[in-house]
C-alpha cells in the first residue's frame, strides 16, 4: 500500500495549487494524509476525489468551512498500523515524549504545522511524521513531502521528497 503524506498547503496564499508533480503522487497513492492547514475548501475538495482514500484533519488556519468536514484528529488502521493524523503537536523539545503519552494506542503520528520535516521514533515505538510543506518552505532549504510503503504489517520506505 502507497502512502502521500503533506500538511501546510496553504492554498492560495502560499501557491496557487498544489505543485504537479504532487498530484502525480497523489494519483499514484492508496492513501493520502493530510495534516492540515489547506486554507481552501475547494482544494480539499479537489483532493478528497482525486484521492483514491484520503485521512485529514484540519490546522489552525482553516476556517469553519473546513472544519465542518473533517475532524481535528483523524485515525485509521492500515494493515494492523494504527495512524493519527493531527496538525499541532507543540515544541520540538520533548516531542516524542508528549506525544507518546497522547497517543498511547497509536503507531504513527502525522502531524505539520511547522513547516519542518520531522522523522523520529519514541522510547514506547511511536514513529512520528512531519512532511513538512509542499508550498510554504519557510526557514527550509525545500518545499517537501513524503512517501511511505505498508506491507506485511510494517511501516516501510519512509522518504522525504524535496520540491
Amino acid at each position: 500500500m502507497r502512502l502521500l503524506l503533506m500538511s501546510d498547503t496553504h492554498v492560495p496564499t502560499r501557491a496557487r495549487d498544489l505543485p504537479d508533480r504532487l498530484w502525480a503522487e497523489v494519483d499514484a497513492a492508496d492513501v493520502v494524509f493530510h495534516a492540515g492547514d489547506w486554507m481552501d475548501l475547494a482544494l480539499f475538495e479537489r483532493l478528497e476525489e482525486r484521492s483514491a482514500r484520503l485521512v485529514a484533519c484540519w490546522g489552525n488556519n482553516d476556517g469553519d468551512d473546513l472544519r465542518t468536514r473533517m475532524p481535528e484528529r483523524a485515525d485509521v488502521e492500515l494493515d494492523g498500523i494504527r495512524f493519527t493524523v493531527v496538525h499541532e503537536t507543540g515544541a520540538s523539545k520533548g516531542r516524542e515524549k508528549r506525544m507518546a503519552v497522547l497517543y498511547p494506542d497509536t503507531d504513527v503520528l502525522v502531524f505539520g504545522h511547522s513547516h519542518i520535516p520531522w522523522d523520529t521514533v519514541a522510547d514506547n515505538g511511536l514513529r512520528l511524521l512531519n512532511p513538512g510543506s509542499p508550498t510554504d518552505r519557510r526557514r527550509q532549504p525545500h518545499c517537501t513531502y513524503m512517501t511511505a510503503t505498508v506491507a506485511d504489517g510494517q511501516l516501510r520506505d519512509v522518504e522525504l521528497h524535496r520540491l
